[in-house]
């Protein structure tokens, strides 16, 4: 899983006007939630958090907070929401949950379909059924993605079932093995 580290100061001003100032002065706030402890406000330099949050768009990635002024120096958290400027794009707040990093979650990982497949070549019509599989583990254990080859498909055969991916170790397929993927029609 893509590992992100990430800079940041324990924000101690609240309310519509500060918040204001604050983005003028190229600082976003945010918050990290942590499952039963109270939630802690956090600000960040606006240009560096923008491009981390670029890079992670989209991707499952743990997020390595590291917090000048908190009683704990490093957390690590999952992106939960990101709130934007409809007109302008930047970044108006950010949303972190905590997680422990020994202890399994769900995620969403998307599928890559790699080569040609044989039915394509002979007229036949690729069907992509799933782009993504969910699956369990810890997060470093979690793939950015799963890679399959997909060159041994033909024309009205049983085609790709979740069953037939190759999984990492310490993780565990969510969804029902039975399920096509993408076969060729």
């Amino acid at each position: 899983m893509l590992q992100v580290d990430l800079a940041s100061k324990v924000r101690t001003v609240f309310g519509k006007g500060p918040m204001r100032q604050m983005r003028m002065q190229k600082v976003t706030p945010a918050v990290v939630y942590s499952g039963g402890d109270e939630a802690v406000a956090l600000q960040f330099d606006a240009g560096q958090l923008y491009k981390k949050m670029l890079y992670i768009h989209g991707r499952n990635a743990v997020v390595t907070l590291q917090v000048e002024g908190d009683k704990k120096e490093k957390r690590h958290a999952v992106v939960q929401e990101i709130q934007k400027d409809p007109v302008t794009g930047s970044l108006i707040h950010v949303d972190f949950r905590e997680i422990d990093l020994e202890k399994e979650l769900e995620f969403v990982v998307p599928l890559e379909y790699t080569g040609t497949a044989k039915g394509v070549d002979l007229g036949g019509e690729l069907v992509v059924n799933r782009t993504s599989v969910k699956l369990r583990g810890c997060p470093l254990d979690i793939p950015d993605s799963i890679s399959t080859d997909i060159t041994s498909l033909e024309q009205g055969g049983a085609g790709l079932k979740y069953s037939d991916l190759e999984l990492p170790e310490k993780v565990t397929m969510l969804d029902k093995p039975e399920v096509t993927c993408v076969f060729v029609q």
